[in-house]
């Protein structure tokens, strides 16, 4: 099995664009490090200098404005955990193979984020009666390869209605530091408990619209088929889908026979709080609760761990962990073909060796 390759510890999933993926079997703590965190471009990391840098807040707004970074982290500040995943995380377990990056299970990270709540700028602003969603703008660009695509070069862009914006922070610190240009500097949108794709990275303009915004990444990609009864509708991601991953054992990794094994990782949720782990070494034909690790906070991923009695005979063992949340949600035990490429939760087995 050919070694993936690795830079500063991360698995490159693409040079151009920069695609970096956090070996999952390296989670040991609540925070994901800076260093660890995975990386998503879809286009060249813009270079921006944050003594020139200006975010805009326009459009259906009373007072349209302009601010810069100095007077921005001036502002009223708040400091959160939040878990980010890649829409596309898992990517690599669908078969048969699809496009897009082949994420396998560390498209996902949980950081501290410092910076200033959306509704702030909102309420400065004044947003008018007519509002119906925030448009959150990037400095990055570029053509896209796709005949369905607008020619010539565009803005990674995406909205989000305005009841969400409470809560949405603008970021300029990581885990207590200036973010890193490939997390979004000099500062990105945090949306919590949804897909990363909607925390937009190197943010220059927030436009308040009266209408959906029907951009390529919210409309032809980043979009999935939700079905009503006998019509089925292209609807923009939004909240993330309840996920167990287990970390250690990883896959192929041989395990001592009749020993205690400790099993664990990491589950999440897009709304409530995960309330259960089970876990099954028998390929899902019984299950066994795992143990919750640490406080749960709202939009951060929960640890938990297992201790797994393995057979006294050599072997092959398929693991499961399958998680629920307070909203009663289940991680399904197949896929559904309506979300295409994205929101990958069904259960996702691991097969390790017994010696």
């Amino acid at each position: 099995m050919e070694q993936p390759k690795l830079r500063d510890g991360k698995i490159v999933r693409s040079e151009e664009p920069l695609n970096l993926e956090m070996p999952f079997e390296n989670l040991d703590g609540f925070i994901t490090p800076t260093k660890s965190f995975y990386v998503r471009t879809h286009f060249p990391i813009p270079k921006i200098d944050r003594n020139k840098w200006r975010l805009r807040v326009e459009g259906e707004v009373e007072t349209p404005f302009e601010t810069n970074y100095s007077e921005l982290i001036k502002l009223e500040s708040a400091k959160i955990p939040a878990t980010l995943e890649c829409a596309g995380n898992n990517r690599d377990f669908l078969e048969p193979r699809v496009k897009g990056v082949q994420w396998g299970l560390g498209a996902v990270g949980n950081a501290e984020w410092t910076g200033v709540p959306l509704l702030i700028l909102l309420d400065r602003a004044g947003v008018k009666p007519s509002a119906r969603e925030i448009i959150l703008e990037g400095a990055d660009c570029g053509k896209i390869e796709d005949p369905k695509s607008p020619a010539g070069e565009i803005n990674f862009a995406r909205s989000i209605p305005l009841d969400k914006a409470n809560g949405v922070l603008l970021a300029y610190k990581m885990n207590d530091v200036d973010l890193p240009p490939e997390h979004g500097f000099p500062v990105r949108a945090i949306v919590p408990g949804w897909y990363a794709v909607a925390s937009i990275k190197w943010l220059q303009r927030i436009v308040v619209t009266d209408k959906p915004f029907n951009g390529y990444y919210q409309t032809l990609d980043y979009a999935f088929w939700k079905r009503r009864g006998d019509v089925a509708e292209l609807v923009a991601l939004s909240e993330m889908q309840t996920k167990a991953e287990i970390a250690r054992p990883s896959e192929g990794e041989i395990v001592p026979a009749n020993s205690n094994v400790r099993l664990h990782g990491a589950a999440w949720t897009g709304s409530g709080e995960i309330t259960k782990v089970e876990i099954s070494s028998d390929d899902g034909a019984t299950w066994n609760e795992a143990k919750l690790l640490g406080e749960s906070k709202p939009n951060s991923w929960r640890l938990w761990e297992f201790d797994w009695k393995t057979p006294n005979r050599p072997g092959k063992a398929t693991l499961i962990a399958r998680a629920t949340d307070s909203n009663g949600s289940t991680q399904p035990p197949e896929r559904d073909p309506d979300r295409g490429t994205y929101m990958i939760n069904h259960l996702l087995p691991i097969t390790v060796e017994i010696r």
